[in-house]
């Protein structure tokens, strides 16, 4: 079924229940986690463009990593004391395997075929160098794998072993340097473009689910009945849809923003938004790609903001192995990729001047960042890439535009206005609207960030037993914290990856 046209249209001003803005992966979790709890809901989807999933979701414009916080260094932060704080580290790990959950449910509930299309097994590593960095990640090591979630990390200093892993890593490399390496065979990469499609099209067959694409929506404004009138525009033909509904939710990605602004609730007073360009090195050469089966995160350079992460990724997008470098940042006042220029001036308000301007004041180095980052040249971005791959060719790769991200800025009573480099929930006090903000690891984490909009927007039914019964069902760590139950981790990851095709773990990785 396609999805890259509306569906039969809704007359002027027609009622519904749910309002999805923005058809990405998002939207797609959050209208099929509410059908299967209720499907009698009716659900309305506006989409500016004429396809689902080409913003933040397409494989080509994010990492496609399935964050579990295996080899991203920035999630586990380095303390005063010496310690590593590993909590966020902890959370994205259990998040994670909710997202798993919930797509290994969908998959036997709906037979749905060929599931490696989104989801493969490619192991998860860390690589840094220096004696200082070699320490950082060997303390990190063990205290990742006091966890169940960790149990089955990998870390080595050998030379030969980590050839083993990283060939192009290693080949080259200053013998005398000190390197070390963590590795976590439980890993995955994930083509968010292509689930964002597959759940789109098993909510499009379901009844009472109505697509707009080529739809933009132009006003949002709360009713005095406590319902919120959206008008969108046909930015084919010009002609504007009403829509009357219960609740509202905006997944727009970059996009979000401006839509909450739009809103007028008193929660988004103070946001603002501060966007980032995306590129990447795509290797053209299939003999280089077939060498390296590995994701390999390292260490930001001192002073680079978190999104600055260098890794060396295996993909595999629509059935192809591809491999790439990055990312590397640039910057531009469009909050979409396929936004405009005018999008950052136009979100600045008298309600976010003090934040932003406060903010960007305290991340001066961020942008001497990105000022550094947009003059690269081509050789500039083959030196970064030689420091992870040293023999690298610059004839084997080409540059890549990737997606656009907008990190969100808010007001903070001490600092006036921070900077956030995560993923940012804004609700009205009624529960009738909700907008998701921000970046990293969004797509990762969707279906907790759903689940916490649901029992937060929709209070009186999540409580139901009806309602809990069906979270566990979809979702069967539901109520638990895997970072403290091992054995339920074991039962559930053994099951996710029976279910999703991915390489059954090992009972040292699960921790028997």
């Amino acid at each position: 079924m396609s999805l890259t046209s509306a569906a039969t249209l809704l007359p002027s001003d027609a009622p519904t229940d749910v309002i999805l803005i923005g058809a990405g992966i998002m939207s797609a979790t959050l209208g099929l986690m509410l059908k299967e709890l209720d499907p009698t809901l009716s659900i309305t989807i506006f989409e500016r463009l004429d396809v689902a999933a080409a913003e933040s979701s397409d494989a080509w414009n994010n990492a496609g990593t399935g964050h579990s916080a295996f080899c991203e260094l920035n999630y586990t932060p380095e303390k005063a004391d010496g310690s590593i704080d590993i909590s966020k580290a902890l959370k994205i790990a259990e998040q994670f395997e909710e997202s798993k959950q919930f797509w290994a449910y969908l998959t036997e509930q709906y037979h749905v075929q060929e599931i490696q299309r989104f989801i493969n097994h490619i192991p998860h590593m860390s690589f840094v160098w220096g004696h200082e960095n070699v320490e950082f990640l060997r303390k990190r090591h063990a205290a990742l794998t006091e966890s169940a979630l960790f149990k089955g990390m990998l870390f080595t200093e050998n030379r030969a072993e980590l050839q083993d892993w990283i060939p192009l890593v290693m080949d080259g490399r200053d013998p005398a340097q000190p390197v070390a390496g963590t590795r976590m065979d439980l890993g995955t990469d994930v083509n968010f473009g292509s689930l964002t499609r597959g759940m789109f099209t098993l909510l499009q067959q379901k009844p009472g689910v109505t697509f707009h694409f080529h739809h933009e929506v132009q006003k949002l404004r709360h009713k005095f009945d406590g319902t919120w009138g959206v008008k969108a525009e046909n930015l084919q033909t010009g002609q504007e849809i009403k829509v009357r509904a219960k609740f509202v939710f905006i997944g727009a990605g970059g996009g979000s923003l401006p839509l909450l602004e739009k809103s007028g609730i008193p929660e988004a007073d103070g946001f603002g938004g501060f966007p980032v360009s995306g590129q990447w090195l795509r290797c053209t050469n299939p003999a280089v790609i077939a060498r390296h089966e590995a994701k390999v995160y390292g260490k930001a350079s001192v002073g680079s903001p978190p999104m600055s992460v260098p890794h060396l990724d295996t993909r595999v997008i629509d059935g192809e192995r591809q491999l790439l470098f990055g990312p590397y940042a640039g910057f531009s006042t469009k909050f979409l990729k396929t936004g405009s220029y005018f999008d950052l001036p136009a979100s600045i308000q008298l309600g976010n001047v003090k934040p932003m301007i406060m903010a960007g004041l305290k991340n001066l180095s961020l942008t001497k960042y990105l000022i550094q980052q947009v003059r690269q040249s081509p050789q500039d971005r083959v030196a970064a890439l030689r420091e992870y791959m040293p023999e690298a060719q610059a004839q084997d790769w080409e540059l890549a535009v990737a997606g656009q991200r907008v990190q969100v800025i808010k007001k903070d009573k001490k600092q006036g206005g921070v900077l956030e480099f995560g993923t940012e929930m804004v609700t009205a006090a009624d529960g009738s609207i909700a907008a998701l903000l921000g970046a990293s690891p969004g797509a990762s984490t969707a279906v907790s960030i759903m689940l916490e909009l649901v029992q937060k927007c929709f209070p009186r039914q999540a409580a139901t037993e009806q309602w809990q019964a069906k979270f566990r069902e979809m979702i069967p760590s539901f109520g638990h914290h895997l970072a403290e139950e091992p054995a339920l981790v074991t039962r559930i990851r053994e099951r996710t990856s029976a279910v999703l095709g991915l390489v059954e773990p090992s009972s040292e990785e699960v921790g028997r």
